[in-house]
């Protein structure tokens, strides 16, 4: 970390910056029909003084850092605007900042954009929908032996990934296919047939587990630790998904149980899956879409799992997003709850700046994101307990720069 500069230029800098954009019109961002776009002064955010802005500076630098080093994301999300990328890179020549300096950057040269959409669409009737996610920790085998027989398969090499906005005709809905030997493309088997036994015989088994239930979650949360018999973690990361449409299990665990969907947690779901493990396999083969890792030696211990965009998240302050609207290294401050678990965990709200560094299949919708919690079973306890309405609040950038300044696309 650099040497923390003295607050009192950078604050006198940023106010002098804001009344020289007092002028301008604000410009929302962009937003898919039936979205809407309303700003709100920052003084009005609730929780947005007290949070720790110093945290989420260092967060959203290293999506800056990535975006300069034009490092390629795992999965390709919409382009970084130019506003965005020309503050990635005046963010990077100030490097660290003490909490307050970095609110006076964001304040300055952001916007904040409450989004919501029509009323009645979604689980919140119009307010920002949140769910949460962690990096579970399961037992394992890097061989098939004794209990462990569930494997979990490498990236095919004639997997296909399509960028949102280049999908091909004929594979709407799809977001990745195979390549056959001609150079063609056909719809990637789904999970079904997979665990059925489509891709036996590629040696793309990397890891084995004990439960067909573990891995399906692991898949679901697109990462995971193994413990080994030895006692020793391995951690895995996403690399890729077999491109078909993925859909949640709660409706047909709800419709078996008949049951309200809204009613199926995390830990509902595991029981269910639990009881009859023949049953549980049909429920999983409702979502079509699977998930494929590679080994990751180069994370530490105490980092996160890799995220969509191929970065590390950082609990509580990375969030998934839909990357067909949003780009990755997107600001965003998030007003929500955590709910009461039990276990030592208290219920509390949530009013952070967080980042957008990942993404997900279930992930639909400008108002629509998933709070990394971190790992393990108490982080799983807390995120398998979020379906909360709340606040999205997008900061936007005030300024686009003119093409004139050099700069284009990516920071």
């Amino acid at each position: 970390m650099g040497i923390l500069r003295r607050v009192g230029p950078f604050v006198a800098f940023f106010v002098a910056a804001s009344l020289a954009w007092a002028g301008e019109r604000p410009s929302p961002p962009p937003l898919p029909a039936g979205a809407t776009a309303t700003r709100v002064p920052f003084g009005k955010l609730a929780g947005w003084k007290r949070d720790d802005h110093a945290k989420a500076w260092q967060v959203w630098l290293a999506s800056c850092r990535s975006q300069a080093e034009n490092n390629p994301a795992l999965d390709a999300g919409v382009p970084v605007p130019e506003g965005l990328a020309s503050l990635c890179r005046e963010a990077l020549k100030r490097g660290a900042l003490d909490a307050p300096a970095a609110r006076a950057f964001f304040q300055a040269h952001f916007n904040a954009w409450r989004i919501t959409t029509q009323k009645g669409s979604g689980p919140t009737g119009g307010k920002a929908f949140y769910t949460g996610y962690y990096e579970p920790e399961i037992r394992g085998s890097l061989v098939r032996e004794g209990e462990f027989q569930t494997p979990l398969y490498d990236r095919p090499a004639d997997l296909v990934s399509f960028e949102p906005n280049a999908i091909p005709p004929g594979f709407q809905g799809y977001s990745a296919a195979r390549r056959k030997l001609d150079g063609s493309l056909e719809v990637y088997p789904d999970r079904k047939a997979i665990e059925q036994g489509a891709l036996d015989g590629k040696g793309l088994e990397i890891a084995y587990v004990a439960d067909p239930v573990d891995r399906f979650f692991m898949q679901v949360q697109g990462s995971g630790r193994l413990r080994l018999p030895t006692g020793s973690v391995v951690r895995f990361a996403y690399a890729g998904k077999n491109g078909q449409p993925y859909s949640a299990i709660g409706k047909a665990v709800a419709d078996r149980l008949n049951i309200p969907p809204r009613d199926v947690t995390m830990a509902g779901l595991r029981d269910f899956l639990a009881r009859d493990p023949k049953q549980a396999r049909e429920v999983m083969w409702v979502n079509k879409s699977f998930v494929f890792f590679k080994v990751a030696p180069f994370l530490g211990a105490d980092a996160g799992p890799i995220g969509g965009e191929g970065l590390p998240v950082t609990p509580l302050r990375s969030i998934a997003i839909d990357r067909r609207i949003w780009p990755y290294g997107l600001p965003v401050f998030v007003e929500t709850a955590i709910p009461d678990v039990g276990g030592g965990v208290k219920p509390e709200p949530i009013r952070k700046l967080m980042i957008a560094q990942d993404t997900g299949s279930a992930i639909i919708g400008p108002a629509r994101a998933d709070i990394f919690f971190g790992s393990g079973a108490k982080a799983g306890a807390v995120a398998g307990a979020v379906r909360h309405g709340g606040g999205f609040y997008a900061l936007w950038p005030k300024s686009q720069p003119d093409a004139k300044d050099g700069a284009g696309g990516r920071p």
